[in-house]
Protein backbone atom coordinates (compact mmCIF):
# COMPACT_ATOMS: atom_id res chain seq x y z
CA UNK A 1 0.00 0.00 0.00
CA UNK A 2 1.26 3.73 -0.76
CA UNK A 3 0.76 6.30 1.99
CA UNK A 4 1.52 9.84 1.19
CA UNK A 5 2.25 12.18 4.17
CA UNK A 6 2.18 15.88 3.66
CA UNK A 7 4.40 18.01 6.30
CA UNK A 8 7.56 16.84 7.75
CA UNK A 9 7.18 18.53 11.08
CA UNK A 10 6.35 16.34 14.62
CA UNK A 11 2.81 14.75 12.95
CA UNK A 12 4.27 14.14 9.48
CA UNK A 13 7.60 12.78 10.23
CA UNK A 14 6.54 10.93 13.33
CA UNK A 15 3.58 9.31 11.16
CA UNK A 16 5.57 8.29 8.07
CA UNK A 17 8.20 6.51 10.66
CA UNK A 18 4.80 4.66 12.04
CA UNK A 19 3.84 3.63 8.66
CA UNK A 20 7.07 2.79 7.14
CA UNK A 21 7.58 0.56 10.56
CA UNK A 22 4.50 -0.86 9.28
CA UNK A 23 5.61 -2.14 6.40
CA UNK A 24 4.01 0.33 4.03
CA UNK A 25 5.62 2.38 0.87
CA UNK A 26 5.72 5.79 2.15
CA UNK A 27 6.28 8.95 0.85
CA UNK A 28 6.76 12.19 3.05
CA UNK A 29 6.83 15.52 1.09
CA UNK A 30 7.66 18.57 2.68
CA UNK A 31 7.64 22.17 1.73
CA UNK A 32 10.42 23.95 3.88
CA UNK A 33 12.19 22.22 6.47
CA UNK A 34 12.52 19.12 8.17
CA UNK A 35 11.24 19.12 11.85
CA UNK A 36 8.57 21.64 10.89
CA UNK A 37 7.88 24.50 13.59
CA UNK A 38 9.05 23.07 16.62
CA UNK A 39 12.27 22.54 15.66
CA UNK A 40 13.29 25.39 12.75
CA UNK A 41 11.35 28.34 14.58
CA UNK A 42 9.35 27.43 17.56
CA UNK A 43 10.11 24.97 20.88
CA UNK A 44 13.80 24.04 19.81
CA UNK A 45 15.13 27.64 18.85
CA UNK A 46 13.36 29.03 22.55
CA UNK A 47 15.30 26.20 24.24
CA UNK A 48 18.36 27.90 22.73
CA UNK A 49 17.92 31.25 23.92
CA UNK A 50 16.34 30.43 27.08
CA UNK A 51 19.87 28.19 28.29
CA UNK A 52 21.82 32.12 27.29
CA UNK A 53 18.89 33.99 29.20
CA UNK A 54 19.32 31.78 32.43
CA UNK A 55 23.17 32.18 31.95
CA UNK A 56 22.19 36.07 32.25
CA UNK A 57 19.76 35.70 35.01
CA UNK A 58 22.29 33.83 36.91
CA UNK A 59 25.52 35.80 36.18
CA UNK A 60 23.20 39.07 37.97
CA UNK A 61 22.33 36.95 40.81
CA UNK A 62 25.70 35.56 41.53
CA UNK A 63 27.03 39.40 41.31
CA UNK A 64 24.21 40.79 43.68
CA UNK A 65 25.40 37.84 45.96
CA UNK A 66 29.00 38.94 46.03
CA UNK A 67 30.17 35.75 44.89
CA UNK A 68 31.44 36.96 41.33
CA UNK A 69 32.29 40.15 39.45
CA UNK A 70 30.96 38.97 35.59
CA UNK A 71 28.94 41.36 33.54
CA UNK A 72 28.25 39.33 30.41
CA UNK A 73 26.99 40.66 27.05
CA UNK A 74 25.32 39.14 25.25
CA UNK A 75 25.64 38.96 21.08
CA UNK A 76 22.38 38.46 19.82
CA UNK A 77 23.04 38.08 16.95
CA UNK A 78 26.50 35.12 17.50
CA UNK A 79 23.16 33.78 19.91
CA UNK A 80 21.11 33.57 16.78
CA UNK A 81 23.91 31.89 14.46
CA UNK A 82 24.47 29.68 17.11
CA UNK A 83 20.85 28.51 17.47
CA UNK A 84 20.72 28.65 13.86
CA UNK A 85 23.64 25.81 13.45
CA UNK A 86 22.10 24.21 16.32
CA UNK A 87 18.99 23.28 14.98
CA UNK A 88 20.77 22.49 11.48
CA UNK A 89 22.45 19.81 13.11
CA UNK A 90 19.66 18.68 14.84
CA UNK A 91 17.70 18.21 11.32
CA UNK A 92 20.37 16.87 9.81
CA UNK A 93 19.94 14.24 12.28
CA UNK A 94 16.20 13.41 12.38
CA UNK A 95 16.16 13.20 8.06
CA UNK A 96 18.67 10.83 8.62
CA UNK A 97 16.49 8.95 10.84
CA UNK A 98 13.52 9.06 8.76
CA UNK A 99 15.35 7.96 5.94
CA UNK A 100 16.49 5.45 7.26
CA UNK A 101 13.44 4.39 8.61
CA UNK A 102 12.75 3.39 5.06
CA UNK A 103 10.81 6.64 4.30
CA UNK A 104 10.80 8.33 0.66
CA UNK A 105 11.99 12.17 1.23
CA UNK A 106 10.51 14.57 -1.25
CA UNK A 107 11.04 18.68 -1.10
CA UNK A 108 8.39 20.91 -2.55
CA UNK A 109 5.44 22.41 -2.68
CA UNK A 110 2.50 19.50 -2.86
CA UNK A 111 -0.79 19.98 -4.43
CA UNK A 112 -3.52 17.09 -3.87
CA UNK A 113 -6.45 16.12 -5.87
CA UNK A 114 -8.41 12.24 -5.69
CA UNK A 115 -5.39 9.36 -5.51
CA UNK A 116 -2.28 11.75 -6.28
CA UNK A 117 0.15 14.27 -4.68
CA UNK A 118 1.70 16.01 -7.34
CA UNK A 119 5.43 18.37 -6.63
CA UNK A 120 6.80 20.34 -9.48
CA UNK A 121 4.79 18.04 -12.15
CA UNK A 122 5.66 14.49 -10.93
CA UNK A 123 2.75 12.65 -9.18
CA UNK A 124 2.83 10.62 -6.28
CA UNK A 125 -0.21 7.84 -6.20
CA UNK A 126 -1.19 7.38 -2.48
CA UNK A 127 -3.49 5.14 -1.32
CA UNK A 128 -3.54 6.72 2.01
CA UNK A 129 -2.99 10.16 2.31
CA UNK A 130 -1.86 11.87 6.07
CA UNK A 131 -1.98 15.58 6.18
CA UNK A 132 0.31 17.26 8.55
CA UNK A 133 0.65 20.49 7.40
CA UNK A 134 0.74 21.86 10.44
CA UNK A 135 -0.49 26.05 11.38
CA UNK A 136 1.27 29.78 11.03
CA UNK A 137 0.60 32.98 12.91
CA UNK A 138 -2.50 34.27 13.14
CA UNK A 139 -2.25 37.89 11.72
CA UNK A 140 -4.90 40.35 13.01
CA UNK A 141 -6.62 42.65 10.81
CA UNK A 142 -5.20 45.78 12.20
CA UNK A 143 -3.63 48.83 10.49
CA UNK A 144 0.24 48.58 10.40
CA UNK A 145 0.41 44.70 11.06
CA UNK A 146 3.42 44.77 8.48
CA UNK A 147 5.17 46.67 10.86
CA UNK A 148 4.99 43.91 13.69
CA UNK A 149 7.19 40.49 14.29
CA UNK A 150 6.37 37.20 14.80
CA UNK A 151 8.31 34.47 16.51
CA UNK A 152 9.70 33.42 12.94
CA UNK A 153 11.31 36.61 13.11
CA UNK A 154 13.55 36.00 16.31
CA UNK A 155 16.76 34.84 14.82
CA UNK A 156 16.91 37.82 11.89
CA UNK A 157 17.67 40.30 14.96
CA UNK A 158 21.12 41.40 14.90
CA UNK A 159 20.99 43.25 18.48
CA UNK A 160 17.99 42.92 21.36
CA UNK A 161 15.72 45.16 21.20
CA UNK A 162 15.76 48.13 23.70
CA UNK A 163 11.98 47.81 24.13
CA UNK A 164 9.58 45.39 22.78
CA UNK A 165 5.42 45.46 22.70
CA UNK A 166 4.68 41.66 22.96
CA UNK A 167 0.72 41.40 21.95
CA UNK A 168 -0.68 38.14 23.21
CA UNK A 169 -1.52 36.46 26.47
CA UNK A 170 -0.77 32.48 26.30
CA UNK A 171 2.71 30.33 26.09
CA UNK A 172 4.05 32.04 23.36
CA UNK A 173 3.69 35.65 24.36
CA UNK A 174 4.86 34.60 28.20
CA UNK A 175 8.45 32.70 26.57
CA UNK A 176 9.31 35.47 24.32
CA UNK A 177 8.72 38.13 27.41
CA UNK A 178 10.67 36.41 29.55
CA UNK A 179 13.76 35.78 26.94
CA UNK A 180 13.89 39.21 26.13
CA UNK A 181 13.47 40.60 29.54
CA UNK A 182 16.75 38.50 30.35
CA UNK A 183 18.32 39.94 27.47
CA UNK A 184 17.89 43.15 29.05
CA UNK A 185 14.84 44.55 26.96
CA UNK A 186 12.15 46.92 28.26
CA UNK A 187 8.87 44.54 27.56
CA UNK A 188 5.32 45.42 27.95
CA UNK A 189 2.80 42.15 27.51
CA UNK A 190 -0.13 43.66 26.27
CA UNK A 191 -3.63 41.36 26.68
CA UNK A 192 -6.89 41.76 24.78
CA UNK A 193 -8.51 40.17 28.19
CA UNK A 194 -6.48 38.11 30.72
CA UNK A 195 -2.63 36.61 31.06
CA UNK A 196 -2.67 33.08 30.66
CA UNK A 197 -6.21 32.39 31.87
CA UNK A 198 -5.99 29.02 31.13
CA UNK A 199 -3.82 28.26 34.28
CA UNK A 200 -4.13 28.00 37.57
CA UNK A 201 -4.30 31.54 39.44
CA UNK A 202 -1.70 30.56 42.19
CA UNK A 203 0.74 29.69 39.00
CA UNK A 204 0.22 32.43 36.83
CA UNK A 205 0.98 34.85 40.22
CA UNK A 206 4.08 32.96 40.64
CA UNK A 207 5.22 33.73 36.80
CA UNK A 208 4.15 37.21 36.80
CA UNK A 209 5.38 37.95 40.64
CA UNK A 210 9.00 35.83 40.15
CA UNK A 211 9.69 34.76 36.78
CA UNK A 212 8.68 37.94 34.99
CA UNK A 213 9.34 40.32 37.64
CA UNK A 214 10.78 43.22 35.23
CA UNK A 215 7.97 42.26 32.85
CA UNK A 216 4.98 44.87 32.39
CA UNK A 217 1.57 43.36 31.79
CA UNK A 218 -1.36 45.32 30.47
CA UNK A 219 -4.35 43.35 30.59
CA UNK A 220 -7.66 43.97 28.89
CA UNK A 221 -5.39 46.15 26.56
CA UNK A 222 -6.26 46.53 22.76
CA UNK A 223 -4.39 47.61 19.78
CA UNK A 224 -6.35 49.09 16.79
CA UNK A 225 -2.78 49.90 15.03
CA UNK A 226 0.78 49.27 14.99
CA UNK A 227 3.94 51.18 13.73
CA UNK A 228 7.65 50.57 12.62
CA UNK A 229 8.64 52.00 16.38
CA UNK A 230 5.30 51.43 18.69
CA UNK A 231 1.81 50.52 18.92
CA UNK A 232 -1.52 52.84 19.56
CA UNK A 233 -3.85 51.01 22.18
CA UNK A 234 -6.73 51.63 24.07
CA UNK A 235 -4.57 53.31 26.67
CA UNK A 236 -2.67 55.39 24.60
CA UNK A 237 0.26 55.05 22.41
CA UNK A 238 3.40 52.47 23.35
CA UNK A 239 7.13 52.98 22.17
CA UNK A 240 8.44 49.46 21.26
CA UNK A 241 9.08 46.82 18.84
CA UNK A 242 5.95 45.10 18.41
CA UNK A 243 5.89 41.33 18.53
CA UNK A 244 2.55 39.37 18.02
CA UNK A 245 1.73 36.38 19.77
CA UNK A 246 -2.61 35.85 19.22
CA UNK A 247 -3.02 32.32 18.13
CA UNK A 248 -1.95 30.39 15.27
CA UNK A 249 -3.97 29.11 12.28
CA UNK A 250 -4.65 25.60 10.80
CA UNK A 251 -2.38 25.37 7.43
CA UNK A 252 -5.50 23.43 5.34
CA UNK A 253 -6.25 24.86 2.82
CA UNK A 254 -4.31 21.93 0.70
CA UNK A 255 -7.07 19.72 1.14
CA UNK A 256 -10.21 21.50 1.95
CA UNK A 257 -11.94 20.56 -1.36
CA UNK A 258 -11.37 17.31 -0.29
CA UNK A 259 -12.47 17.40 3.39
CA UNK A 260 -14.47 18.88 6.08
CA UNK A 261 -12.79 22.05 7.63
CA UNK A 262 -14.31 23.51 10.91
CA UNK A 263 -14.98 27.92 11.53
CA UNK A 264 -11.17 28.65 12.07
CA UNK A 265 -10.11 25.96 9.39
CA UNK A 266 -9.28 23.21 11.06
CA UNK A 267 -9.37 19.72 9.41
CA UNK A 268 -12.15 17.61 11.59
CA UNK A 269 -11.20 14.40 12.01
CA UNK A 270 -12.48 11.93 14.69
CA UNK A 271 -10.31 9.74 17.30
CA UNK A 272 -8.64 7.80 15.11
CA UNK A 273 -7.55 10.62 13.28
CA UNK A 274 -9.77 9.90 9.99
CA UNK A 275 -11.21 12.95 7.93
CA UNK A 276 -14.17 13.02 6.62
CA UNK A 277 -12.96 11.23 2.84
CA UNK A 278 -12.21 7.65 4.03
CA UNK A 279 -8.62 7.45 2.17
CA UNK A 280 -7.49 10.98 4.28
CA UNK A 281 -6.21 11.39 7.81
CA UNK A 282 -4.82 13.90 9.34
CA UNK A 283 -2.86 14.78 12.56
CA UNK A 284 -1.13 17.74 14.40
CA UNK A 285 -1.85 21.58 14.55
CA UNK A 286 -3.50 21.53 11.07
CA UNK A 287 -6.69 19.73 13.67
CA UNK A 288 -6.60 22.37 15.76
CA UNK A 289 -6.40 20.79 18.76
CA UNK A 290 -3.83 20.40 21.69
CA UNK A 291 -0.69 22.45 19.58
CA UNK A 292 2.04 20.59 21.68
CA UNK A 293 4.93 18.61 19.81
CA UNK A 294 3.91 15.33 22.03
CA UNK A 295 0.50 15.61 20.86
CA UNK A 296 1.43 16.09 17.80
CA UNK A 297 3.69 13.15 17.44
CA UNK A 298 1.06 10.59 19.45
CA UNK A 299 -1.89 11.93 16.44
CA UNK A 300 0.92 10.90 13.98
CA UNK A 301 1.37 7.35 15.27
CA UNK A 302 -2.24 6.86 15.76
CA UNK A 303 -2.81 8.51 12.05
CA UNK A 304 -0.34 6.32 10.59
CA UNK A 305 -1.84 2.96 12.09
CA UNK A 306 -5.30 3.63 11.10
CA UNK A 307 -4.04 4.24 7.82
CA UNK A 308 -2.37 1.26 7.73
CA UNK A 309 -5.44 -0.84 9.39
CA UNK A 310 -4.28 -0.79 12.32
CA UNK A 311 -6.75 -0.18 14.65
CA UNK A 312 -5.81 3.43 17.06
CA UNK A 313 -7.32 6.06 19.07
CA UNK A 314 -5.70 8.95 20.44
CA UNK A 315 -6.39 9.11 24.56
CA UNK A 316 -6.12 13.05 25.22
CA UNK A 317 -6.58 12.75 29.07
CA UNK A 318 -4.26 14.27 31.82
CA UNK A 319 -2.06 15.85 29.05
CA UNK A 320 1.37 17.98 30.35
CA UNK A 321 1.58 21.55 29.48
CA UNK A 322 4.68 23.42 29.72
CA UNK A 323 6.49 27.12 29.98
CA UNK A 324 9.76 27.79 29.30
CA UNK A 325 11.17 30.24 31.10
CA UNK A 326 13.53 30.49 34.01
CA UNK A 327 12.32 27.98 35.97
CA UNK A 328 10.63 25.10 33.69
CA UNK A 329 6.52 25.46 34.21
CA UNK A 330 4.69 22.86 34.03
CA UNK A 331 1.16 21.60 34.77
CA UNK A 332 -1.58 19.29 34.04
CA UNK A 333 -4.73 21.00 34.32
CA UNK A 334 -7.91 19.72 36.48
CA UNK A 335 -10.79 21.36 36.31
CA UNK A 336 -12.31 19.29 39.12
CA UNK A 337 -12.93 20.10 42.53
CA UNK A 338 -10.63 18.31 45.38
CA UNK A 339 -8.46 18.65 47.88
CA UNK A 340 -5.49 20.63 47.57
CA UNK A 341 -2.16 20.91 48.87
CA UNK A 342 0.77 23.42 47.71
CA UNK A 343 4.46 23.54 49.29
CA UNK A 344 7.84 25.67 47.94
CA UNK A 345 10.13 24.13 45.35
CA UNK A 346 13.01 22.45 46.87
CA UNK A 347 16.79 23.47 47.04
CA UNK A 348 18.73 21.80 44.46
CA UNK A 349 20.19 21.87 41.16
CA UNK A 350 19.40 24.98 39.27
CA UNK A 351 16.65 26.30 42.44
CA UNK A 352 20.03 26.26 45.12
CA UNK A 353 21.13 29.89 45.09
CA UNK A 354 17.61 31.08 45.31
CA UNK A 355 16.74 29.88 48.60
CA UNK A 356 18.43 33.09 49.67
CA UNK A 357 15.59 35.28 47.99
CA UNK A 358 13.11 32.47 48.65
CA UNK A 359 12.32 31.92 45.11
CA UNK A 360 12.40 28.44 44.83
CA UNK A 361 9.49 28.01 42.66
CA UNK A 362 6.17 25.99 43.50
CA UNK A 363 4.22 22.44 43.46
CA UNK A 364 0.63 22.36 43.54
CA UNK A 365 -1.55 19.31 43.73
CA UNK A 366 -5.11 18.28 43.57
CA UNK A 367 -6.61 14.97 44.88
CA UNK A 368 -10.06 13.56 45.43
CA UNK A 369 -11.29 11.94 48.82
CA UNK A 370 -9.96 8.70 48.02
CA UNK A 371 -6.36 9.52 47.21
CA UNK A 372 -7.07 9.88 43.07
CA UNK A 373 -5.05 12.77 41.60
CA UNK A 374 -7.03 15.09 39.60
CA UNK A 375 -4.21 17.88 39.09
CA UNK A 376 -0.52 18.68 39.04
CA UNK A 377 1.22 21.68 38.91
CA UNK A 378 4.91 22.80 39.21
CA UNK A 379 7.42 25.22 38.93
CA UNK A 380 11.14 24.26 39.34
CA UNK A 381 14.27 23.44 37.18
CA UNK A 382 13.10 19.73 36.79
CA UNK A 383 8.97 20.29 36.99
CA UNK A 384 8.91 19.24 32.63
CA UNK A 385 10.34 15.70 33.35
CA UNK A 386 8.55 15.11 36.71
CA UNK A 387 5.19 15.96 35.12
CA UNK A 388 5.54 13.74 32.16
CA UNK A 389 5.74 10.95 34.57
CA UNK A 390 2.69 12.05 36.79
CA UNK A 391 0.93 12.10 33.22
CA UNK A 392 1.41 8.61 32.73
CA UNK A 393 0.88 7.56 36.65
CA UNK A 394 -2.80 9.85 36.52
CA UNK A 395 -3.14 7.94 32.72
CA UNK A 396 -2.91 4.50 34.43
CA UNK A 397 -5.05 5.34 37.78
CA UNK A 398 -1.87 5.84 40.30
CA UNK A 399 -3.32 7.12 43.78
CA UNK A 400 -1.80 8.89 46.62
CA UNK A 401 -0.63 5.73 48.66
CA UNK A 402 0.69 4.23 46.18
CA UNK A 403 4.05 7.04 46.59
CA UNK A 404 3.95 5.59 50.27
CA UNK A 405 7.41 3.58 49.42
CA UNK A 406 8.53 5.79 46.24
CA UNK A 407 12.63 6.44 46.39
CA UNK A 408 13.43 9.88 45.01
CA UNK A 409 17.11 10.68 43.34
CA UNK A 410 18.61 12.91 45.46
CA UNK A 411 19.37 15.95 45.21
CA UNK A 412 16.48 17.10 43.25
CA UNK A 413 14.40 19.69 43.13
CA UNK A 414 10.92 17.83 42.32
CA UNK A 415 8.62 18.68 45.42
CA UNK A 416 5.38 16.64 43.68
CA UNK A 417 6.40 13.24 45.88
CA UNK A 418 6.52 15.14 49.09
CA UNK A 419 2.60 16.22 48.20
CA UNK A 420 1.93 12.76 47.44
CA UNK A 421 3.39 10.74 50.09
CA UNK A 422 2.01 13.75 52.40
CA UNK A 423 -1.66 13.35 51.16
CA UNK A 424 -1.22 8.93 51.49
CA UNK A 425 -0.79 9.47 55.16
CA UNK A 426 -4.59 10.35 55.26
CA UNK A 427 -5.74 7.37 53.30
Amino acid sequence: MKVVVIGGGSAGRTASIEAAQIGEEVTLIENDKIGGKCLNTGCMVVCGLNDVAKFAINAKKFNQIGITDVNPKIDFEKVADGVKNTVGKIRGVITSETKKAGVNIISGKAEIREGFATVDGIDYPYDKLIIATGSQAFIPPVDGVEHAKIYKDILNYKKVPEKMIIVGSGTIATELAGLFSAYGTEVHILCRTSFLKDVETDIRNYIVEKLLKNVKIHENTSVSEIYPDGALTNSGRMEGEVMLAVGMNPNSDLVKHLVETGKKGEIIVNKRMETSHKDIYAAGDVVGGIGTTPVARMEGVVAARNACGVASEVDYSFIPSSISLYYDVSYIKSDEEGITGHIPGSAGPGAFWNVLDRETGITKVVVDKDGEIKGVSSISPSARSVLVYMSKFMKDGYKTYDFDNFVETHPSTDAVYKLMRYFSKFE
